[in-house]
């Protein structure tokens, strides 16, 4: 890994900061060092992996420019200084990271913390503010009353401020006609210790999300530490998925001004981000959503959101609000979702959102009750839906169920005396015993349902009880490793039968690059075994296994092993890391490797021939280190492997002679 170490002299020349920078910034080239962004960026360019950047003051991406992020860049600001990023209207920003190279907004205080200057290593800090945010406008519809000019009825020239920008409409403000605007692609992008504003009392989110359209495409975004709320939408019909969001200030996933979308493997876990209350350093609702600024505008918030694990604070009411909060005639369908550890309620029904809205049912819109009993296509007494909506597919992320509803999913552990009233007053279930209610497919479960949860000591913050996650394997154990339906195969939404946001048996989407996997929160599973072996000439059935350690690396002693082999046989293992697979091989086999496909050995078994004894192993230290025994590239780390034996059986036209496979991860 390259080291980062001179991004701390950014902190010894950071310039003066007072407001938006004026003048036009001139790109790095490529192996510059470090290099501060002191201007707005008003024609396209591109941040090299090669530099380090500083933000200093907020940056605008203006005029139509696109800012180019490679993989691997690291945007570390000076901490405490208010660098920030907000890409306009109209202007794009492609950041697409890799898991093996992410790209990482952070502070210069937490690049002290790496090891050697590997950006996958640090120490987690009850610190936030040290920062800005990324900020991403857009051109799709929102509903705002704030503005005069704008109306109730969907409105191409209706806008909204952007919460924590200052300087003026053309730079600040979101919204439009176009739900198919395209404002650039984020994937594999880590922003932490956020929520520090230039110039104002009050604080940014960990990224701020406003009138996206759906040709947006956002997906693999891990937050950590804000002291406002997390991952911010408002308005627009973007998609989202893969996002990984902890220890925020406030609302995990806060939801306002019209969102027409859907998201899906949403991994959240409320905590503390600084020693301050409720909502400015400890986390309050997992969800928050608003239908919009006034409850009879539109368009009015209106999505659907699968496979979710939310993991809250189960000690005592203050500590944590609730798993969702409802505000404004929001429409929110929540299906194979784990709801654990809350402090408050599952369902809260908060009508208002205390900046002078009116909530459910005001001006001859649905009520609170009877939003959780309408068909998502039905024509309310409001034209809120379809059938009556002013533009056609207007309303079209929900294709099934009610317009309110949390359906297919298991809640666990909370035990606080209200956590399932307004549940069971609305449906979700009956019953808040263990076991006994099964409505809507939801289950209140006796037993967990993720597969491991760590929680370090418990600590008083601002007179609220917390016990910080720091141990986390999330994938679904007992009543959630199957779920009754699953996400329709529409283009977005992957089919995925199973309850929150990780696949049983798979390496996490988590692993890898995110803050929690470098502080080492993250928990890197045992290998996986998938896939069905081959049966030989003789009937043996072989197969694979990985020993030593959880994660191969170099030097770790960790072994690929085959055993139930042919006798002494000549094998060899194929390997890959794009991913899993079920596929014929030489025509009635299973090759359960995606290619493009490599492979490293070639040995000889031990074992008697034809009693299925032999067995062969390779030293995975000896071919990380030592590439030219592999045929193809070298392990470069942080990627999961797909490895599968071969070995011969020679009748002819015998090809059933594969193992099963095994899916482990290597670590840097």
């Amino acid at each position: 890994m390259r080291s980062f170490n001179n991004v701390l002299a950014i902190a010894m020349a950071a310039a003066a900061i007072s407001g938006a920078a004026s003048a036009q910034w001139v790109e790095c080239a490529p192996n510059t060092g470090n290099c501060n962004i002191n201007a707005n960026i008003t024609t396209s360019v591109t941040l090299y992996k090669s530099n380090v950047y500083n933000l200093v003051g907020q940056i605008y991406v203006a005029g139509g420019a696109t800012l180019t992020i490679e993989p691997g860049t690291v945007i570390a600001s000076t901490a405490n200084a208010g660098g920030s990023l907000a890409v306009t209207r109209g202007s794009k920003i492609i950041a697409i990271g890799t898991k093996e190279e992410p790209i990482i907004f952070t502070s210069t205080n937490d690049v002290a913390t790496w090891v050697g200057g590997d950006p996958k290593t640090g120490t987690w800090r009850a610190v936030a503010n040290e920062w800005g945010n990324l900020t991403v406008m857009g051109n799709a519809y929102v509903s705002e009353n704030a503005l005069p000019a704008n109306t109730p009825t969907p409105n191409a020239l209706n806008r909204a401020n952007m919460e924590g920008l200052t300087t003026g409409p053309a730079f600040d403000q979101y919204g439009g006609g176009n739900d198919d605007d395209d404002s650039g692609s984020l994937k594999y992008v880590s922003i932490r210790y956020t929520g520090k504003v230039v110039g104002l009392g009050n604080e940014l989110n960990g990224i701020s999300l406003g009138g996206l359209g759906r040709e947006t495409d956002i997906s693999y975004i891990d937050l950590m530490n804000n002291v406002d709320d997390g991952f911010e939408i408002w308005g627009g019909t973007a998609n989202f998925k893969y996002i990984n969001v902890w220890n925020m200030g406030d609302d995990s996933i806060d939801i306002d001004q019209g969102w027409r979308g859907k998201a899906q493997f949403l991994n959240i876990v409320q905590g503390y981000s600084t020693v301050a209350g409720s909502g400015s350093g400890v986390g309050d609702n997992i969800f928050e959503t608003d239908g919009a600024e006034q409850c009879d505008y539109q368009p009015v918030t209106t999505g659907v959101i699968y496979n979710v694990t939310a993991i809250g604070q189960p000690n005592g009411s203050a500590s944590a609000d609730h798993g969702t909060a409802w505000r404004d005639n929001a429409r929110i369908q929540y299906r194979n979702a784990i709801f654990m550890d809350l402090g408050e309620r599952l369902v809260a029904f908060d009508n208002i959102d205390g900046d002078g809205g009116l909530g459910y049912g005001c001006n001859g819109t649905l009520s609170w009750a009877n939003t959780w009993t309408t068909d998502y296509n039905a024509v309310p007494a409001y034209p809120f839906s379809d059938p009556v909506a002013p533009i056609p597919g207007f309303y079209s992320a929900q294709t099934s169920g009610k317009l309110n509803e949390i359906k297919d999913s298991v809640f666990f552990n909370n035990n606080n005396a209200a956590a399932y009233t307004e549940a069971i007053a609305r449906g979700v279930v009956t019953s808040s015993a263990p076991g006994v209610s099964v409505v809507n497919d939801n289950k209140v479960a006796s037993l967990s349902p993720i597969t491991s949860i760590t929680r370090g000591p418990l600590v008083s913050i601002a007179g609220l009880n917390m016990t910080p996650v720091i141990g986390l394997d999330a994938r679904p154990a007992n009543d959630a490793v199957t779920s009754v339906g699953a996400a329709p195969n529409d283009g977005f939404f992957t089919v995925a039968q199973y309850r929150g946001a990780f696949a049983p048996n798979e390496i996490p989407w988590t692993v890898g690059w995110t803050a929690a996997y470098a502080f080492g929160y993250v928990k890197v599973p045992a290998p996986v075994a998938y896939c069905t072996a081959g049966t030989t000439t003789n009937g043996c059935i072989p197969s694979i296994s990985g020993t030593g350690t959880p994660s191969a690396s170099a030097g770790s002693g960790f072994s690929l092993n085959v055993a139930n082999v042919e006798g002494a046989k000549q094998g060899l293992f194929f390997y890959s890391v794009s991913g899993r697979t079920v596929a014929l091989w030489n025509g009635n086999s299973f090759l359960c490797i995606k290619a493009p496909t490599q492979r490293f050995g070639n040995q000889v078994s031990g074992g008697t021939a034809n009693l299925c004894n032999g067995s062969f192993t390779a030293d995975w230290n000896l071919y990380i280190s030592n590439a030219p025994l592999a045929q193809g590239q070298p392990f470069i780390g942080c990627e999961t492997v797909q490895a599968q034996a071969w070995f011969r059986d020679p009748p002819a036209g015998k090809s059933t002679n594969l193992s099963n496979a095994l899916e482990f991860y290597v670590a840097p």
